[in-house]
Parts: structure tokens; sequence; C-alpha cells
């Protein structure tokens, strides 16, 4: 394929926030199923082996979805810059969890209903929470992630606990 082909779709790949289909991928830059399937051929063997070494990027295959992401080698450090962003609706859910860290699921679906497990599931994809078996439920904590992405300086749970009270104080004197 021509390297106008390859940035095509090396863009779309960049870009997206999530793994994208070569549906997708046909949508955005209108190259053929047959087109994009050989330049994402391509760009996987440009990406991880031939620039391997030279490149903190990879493009991994993800079921029928391709995606564009920081080795995990690198992730570390690029977590630190990039913070996820959280719907009002998760950051609630957070507060929660930090609040009354260590907490039970089982006690958390109590306090917000059964969208807890979804939002449970999205709050560790973000690597905010740790979850971790506790019988027939989990026990949730934040990660160190969580005090980093809030400005927080302390992974103590009382210190967290008491910066949460200030913010909410704060809050409701405004």
């Amino acid at each position: 394929m021509g390297i106008k082909e390859q940035r095509l779709v090396e863009s779309v790949l960049f870009s997206a926030s999530k793994p994208v289909s070569i549906n997708e991928i046909k949508e955005s830059t209108g190259l053929t199923p047959n087109k994009i399937k050989k330049t994402l051929d391509e760009l996987i063997e440009d990406y991880n082996v031939t620039r391997k070494d030279g490149t903190s990027m990879e493009i991994v295959k993800a079921g029928d979805k391709f995606a564009m992401q920081v080795k995990k080698k690198f992730t570390e450090q690029s977590v630190m810059i990039a913070k996820p962003e959280i719907e009002n609706n998760l950051l609630k859910t957070l507060t929660l969890i930090a609040f009354h860290q260590p907490v039970k699921q089982s006690n958390l679906r109590r306090m917000i209903g059964t969208k807890a497990y979804e939002q449970v599931d999205d709050l560790a994809a973000l690597k905010l929470i740790h979850t971790k078996k506790h019988g027939s439920t989990e026990m949730l904590t934040t990660t160190k992630l969580f005090p980093e992405y809030f400005g927080i300086d302390s992974t103590d749970p009382e210190e967290i606990k008491s910066f949460l009270i200030k913010k909410v104080a704060g809050s409701v004197k405004k």
C-alpha cells in the first residue's frame, strides 16, 4: 500500500479512544476493506517488528478491532500525564469507594444499585481502583493513580477521606 493509506489508517488508530473495526476505519477514510487489511498488516509489521525497539507505540488486534497503544513497559510513565476522562456517574462511585475504602462491592451495590458492577469494571479499567476477591464479593480500594489524578498528596486512605471531607465541606459553603 501507499504511504498515504498508511498515514490515513495510522491517524485513525492514533486518534481513536478505543479499538476500531475495519468498518469504522472504512467510514473514516473511504478506503476499501482489502486496502485497510493490507495497510493494517503493514503498520503492524512496521510498529511491532521493524521498529519494535525504536518506538514506544504498538498496534494490537483486540477481537476484530485494532488499536494503537503505548507499549506496556511505557504505560506507567505515560499514564501520569494522560489522565482518563471520568463521567460524573463514575466520579460519584469513585468518590464513594475512596471515602469508604476498603469497601466490599456488595456494600457499594447496596448504596448505588446494580450499576455498581459495571462502574467498578470501568473504574478498574481506568486503573483508578483495585479489586480483590473477598469471599463471594470484591474488596475495592483506590490505586496510587487515584491521588495523583486528583492532586492529593497522600495514598493513605484516612488522608484521602479527610481530603474528600474538606472538598465537600468547601463546596457546600460556596
